[in-house]
Formats: C-alpha cells, sequence, structure tokens
C-alpha cells in the first residue's frame, strides 16, 4: 500500500499571507488542493492522510468535499515545527499501515511535482526502502560567509537540491524516528527526515526531480505557480483539440 502524507500545518510567514500558504488560492482554489490531487490521480497511491494546522481543519474538510478528494482517508493535527508534524502523521499511521508499507511526505505547498516524480519515487522506495526527489544544481555555487560575502566557489557537480516526495518504508520511517531521539538529534539536527538520516550515517537514494519540483516559499513562487496552472491548462486544451482533429 503507497500512502501520502501530506504536511499542512505550517502558517507560512515568508510570504507574508493572510492565511497559511498552503490556503492561498491560485484562480479560486487553494494550493494544497492541487497538491493533493497530485496524489488523487496517481493509480498506485490508495490512501492519503494530511497532517493540518488545527485552525484550519474544518476548512478543510470542506475542501475536500468540495474537489471530491476521496483519497484522503485521515486528517490528524499538525506541530509546531516540521518534525513534530512528521511524527504526528507517523503516529498516527501506527494502526492503519503495515511495516513494508510505502508512506510518501510531501510538503502541502509543493504542487509543483508531476506524476513523473511521484512515480519515481514509488520504484525507488520500493527498490532501496526509501528515495527523495533530488534535482542537479545548474546554478553556480558559493559560500555564505556572511555580510553579503562569498570567499569559496563550491563544486555544483557535488551537490544536490532535495525536495518531496521523501518516500520511505514505514517501518524503516519508524526506525529512523527512534534512532534520532534515542540519540538526542531532534532537537539538535535541522529539522528534515533526511538530515536525520545524514547524522546517523544513514544513505540517501536519489529519485527522479526536475527544476520546476519546488516547494512555495516567496510571493514570487506563487506567480511561478500561477503560470504553471495556465500553461497545464493551454497544454490540456492543445490536447483536446487534437484528438478532435484526429
Amino acid at each position: 500500500m503507497v500512502t501520502a502524507m501530506i504536511l499542512a500545518g505550517g502558517v507560512g510567514s515568508r510570504v507574508g499571507a493572510e492565511c497559511p500558504k498552503q490556503f492561498i488560492e491560485v484562480f479560486g482554489k487553494p494550493i494544497l488542493a492541487y497538491t493533493i490531487e497530485i496524489y488523487q490521480k496517481n493509480s498506485q497511491v490508495e490512501a492519503i492522510e494530511i497532517v493540518c494546522h488545527e485552525d484550519w481543519i474544518d476548512y478543510l474538510k470542506k475542501m475536500i468535499k468540495k474537489y471530491d478528494l476521496s483519497k484522503v482517508r485521515w486528517i490528524t493535527q499538525g506541530g509546531k515545527t516540521f518534525q513534530e508534524s512528521v511524527i504526528n502523521g507517523m503516529k498516527y499511521l501506527k494502526d492503519k499501515l503495515n511495516m513494508d508499507d510505502i508512506v510518501m511526505i510531501h510538503y502541502g505547498a509543493a504542487p509543483f511535482s508531476s506524476q513523473h516524480i511521484i512515480q519515481d519515487g514509488i520504484e525507488k522506495c520500493k527498490k532501496y526502502g526509501m528515495s527523495v526527489s533530488c534535482t542537479p544544481c545548474f546554478q553556480l555555487m558559493g559560500s555564505n560567509d556572511g555580510n553579503g560575502k562569498s570567499k569559496q566557489w563550491i563544486d555544483r557537480d557535488k551537490q544536490v537540491q532535495i525536495c518531496c516526495p521523501q518516500s520511505f518504508r514505514y517501518g524503516y520511517l519508524v526506525d529512523i524516528y527512534e534512532r534520532a531521539e534515542n540519540n538526542g538529534l531532534l532537537t539538535k539536527i535541522e529539522p528534515h527526515t533526511t538530515s536525520l538520516m545524514y547524522a546517523l550515517g544513514d544513505t540517501v537514494y536519489q529519485s527522479y526531480g526536475n527544476q520546476t519540483n519546488i516547494k512555495i516559499t516567496t510571493k514570487e513562487d506563487i506567480k511561478l505557480f500561477e503560470g504553471y496552472v495556465l500553461l497545464k491548462k493551454k497544454e490540456k486544451t492543445e490536447s483536446l483539440g487534437n484528438i478532435k482533429l484526429k
């Protein structure tokens, strides 16, 4: 069984909006709805869990009904941090999943992911027990040494950009957090599951990613997503036109 755990517990303060960024509407539709639809449309994903900000759970329930997001089986409360939200979501699934089932962790405000990205994440996770969507670094890179200065060149070919989904065999995900807690890492390490893996000495296996697969963080990212939605609508219209011509 493949389950998507979509994290919608943050406030998205860097966007500067009046509501959490995952609930900002793009062409009248919340960003979170676009994100959920990625998994709703995937034939291998059987269930979706939303880890939601407590003040927005009622709104979420109405949104799920409005957009007929039938794969959403579970809603649980988010935490104050990424780690707390993942832990809450993971614990809520304890009696619902088998240890060999796959859990795909995805940001609620990351609606750019394609079916290719989701599918490769599943296939790599089946093979290695986990996978993370990674994209090569195409821009030049340098160190950030403070005061607007950069003194060291960084080899971009030795770096990757990590995004979502981050996919895990459920038993392995539980094991990561148990070991991290036993080693006192949960309050020390930059708050992501992959950063815990690095600290524990585990190997991160890469799945397909591309430059469009970003998380919405700023106002500019919302504008990019608006353009992305328009592009997809144009492609769909052109595809339907070609079918009619045939």
